[in-house]
């Protein structure tokens, strides 16, 4: 496995893990929901930098 496919492994690793916790957050805030935008805003960061980080991980990935 070379240096550039194992980049764009764990850049897509951690695009999933920013867009698990963002749903999570989103989930948690949505049953509470005590008025509060700041959680909500903090979600939707985490998923927009997932999926950043997952279209950023599907254009560097080495070609075969």
């Amino acid at each position: 496995m070379n240096p550039a496919s194992r980049r764009a492994s764990t850049v897509r690793i951690l695009g999933n893990l920013a867009l698990v916790a963002g749903f999570l957050v989103s989930a948690i805030t949505l049953s509470s929901d005590n008025g509060s935008t700041e959680p909500h805003i903090l979600a939707g960061l985490l998923v927009a930098t997932g999926i950043g980080l997952r279209i950023e991980a599907a254009i560097s990935e080495p070609r075969v």
